[in-house]
């Protein structure tokens, strides 16, 4: 069936055979990085990030990050997605620089209507690395602000959660909000529910993951008035140690009538993919085709597309 992503780190999307490529045409040694079968390993989050970062880092220049786009673009293709938005950081493009920045987007832009022509949609979401610090996410909300409109349509942030609170970010989605982007955090993933409440402060419409909301009755409640989007990403979660299939609480949180959609995070490194994360809700909550379609139209109405791309998503998924 036809599907929506919202929460999809493209470098996160890197797959580890092309990073390998990467790292062979700069001669360098990625050693202890991938296991025996050749698949990004790691033994927690925080190693996690070490080797996300270092693969991120085989990601150099304008011509690399076009030829992830395509590759990330084909795969979402490939899923069955018509629509995907993806965390991008200027920090990995030029150190955040806004004339770096601006030379990496616009060979990204090309791929990107590209694919659009071939029936895969995107939109990107400028994305600030929290354990980097607010001074270093300014850099990035001011290459969301000059660079916002088209394919650059959101402003988000990622890294590790316990890093500060999200309130001392609160200049660069401020700045991000006056320059007319959508929002988004992540939160409620390895913290409580007062992360999600932080969050909430920002101006966010969108919570990426959020799935610790489950623990406060009256967050639950907040969130189901207020129509917050939850991005969850279950296969994630799992792979992290955070639950496991059976007792994730997607299903209680659709339950308890918040907007939640399903993205795939960092596909590779997780094992996983936007079909194989449709196949174990299916299994294990017993959704099927009504569930799934009012989730990507959750999706379709929290995306931060133009009022004409939404309208059509909703077409094409009825």
């Amino acid at each position: 069936m036809k599907k929506i992503e919202l929460h999809l780190h493209l470098e996160g999307a890197a797959p580890a055979a092309l990073i390998r490529s990467f790292a062979a045409e700069k001669h360098q040694d990625l050693h202890g990085m991938f296991d025996d079968r050749g698949q990004y390993a790691f033994r927690d989050f925080k190693n996690f990030l070490r080797v996300y970062e270092a693969a991120t880092a085989m990601i150099q220049g304008p011509r690399d990050y076009a030829r992830l786009l395509e590759v990330v673009l084909a795969e979402c293709a490939e899923q069955g997605a018509i629509y995907a938005e993806l965390f991008v950081s200027p920090e990995f493009c030029g150190g955040a620089d806004l004339a770096a920045w601006r030379d990496h987007l616009g060979a990204m832009q090309e791929v990107a209507a590209t694919a659009r022509a071939q029936g895969i949609d995107s939109r990107a979401i400028l994305t600030c690395i929290r354990h980097f610090g607010p001074d270093r996410a300014r850099k990035t909300a001011i290459c969301a602000a000059e660079t916002s409109g088209g394919w650059v349509a959101g402003f988000g942030m990622g890294g590790a959660e316990d890093a500060g609170e999200a309130s001392d970010f609160a200049w660069s989605f401020d700045c991000a909000r006056e320059a007319g982007l959508g929002l988004t955090v992540h939160a409620g993933e390895w913290r409580g529910p007062d992360s999600i409440r932080d969050a909430l402060s920002l101006g966010v419409s969108r919570i990426g993951h959020g799935i610790r909301a489950i623990e406060d009755a009256q967050l639950l409640r907040d969130l189901a008035e207020r129509q917050i989007t939850l991005e969850v990403c279950p296969g994630s979660n799992v792979a992290l140690g955070l639950t496991d299939w059976r007792s994730h609480p997607i299903a209680r949180l659709a339950d308890a009538g918040l907007r939640v959609t399903v993205s795939t995070d960092d596909p590779p490194f997780f094992r996983t993919s936007l079909s194989q994360e449709y196949r174990m809700l299916a299994d294990h909550f017993g959704w099927a085709e009504a569930e799934f379609l009012q989730m990507n139209q959750w999706a379709a109405e929290a995306a931060f597309c133009d009022d004409a791309t939404r309208t059509r998503l909703l077409k094409d998924l009825s």
